[in-house]
């Protein structure tokens, strides 16, 4: 299962870390990354990590102002936001999807589609 925490309310230009907590499943097998859900809007990807060889990659929305990371023990999948816009209001869910490949085709699984889901996370941000 997936478990996130961090999501709260920030003033435009600050930052919040997301937290992912993963278990039972092969964290090495897996794709782990973040979707989104801005309301009125549909579900899109964020960023992965893998979970086999730990690269990375983010949407154009997300680079260089998002960073996804996970510990050493491989149970814990962080996504840090900073220079955040009103425009990054959302839930933000983690996912999990077999295998562990962080490619175009990660971000076009449907999000119920997912091998695992979180319930979510909410980040406000006020301008």
């Amino acid at each position: 299962q997936l478990v996130e925490s961090g999501g709260g309310s920030v003033q435009a230009g600050g930052s919040l870390r997301l937290s992912c907590e993963a278990s039972g499943f092969t964290f090495d097998d897996y794709a782990v990354g973040w979707f989104r859900q801005a309301p009125g809007k549909e579900l899109e990807g964020v960023s992965c990590i893998s979970g086999l060889d730990g690269s990375t990659t983010y949407t154009e929305s997300a680079k260089g102002r998002f960073t996804i990371a996970s510990d050493n023990a491989k149970t814990t999948v962080s996504l840090e936001l900073s220079s955040l816009e009103p425009e990054d209001t959302a839930v933000y869910y983690c996912v999990a999807e077999y295998p562990a490949l962080c490619d175009s085709r990660w971000y076009q699984v449907p999000f119920y589609a997912m091998d695992y889901r979180g319930k979510g996370t909410l980040v406000t941000v006020s301008s």
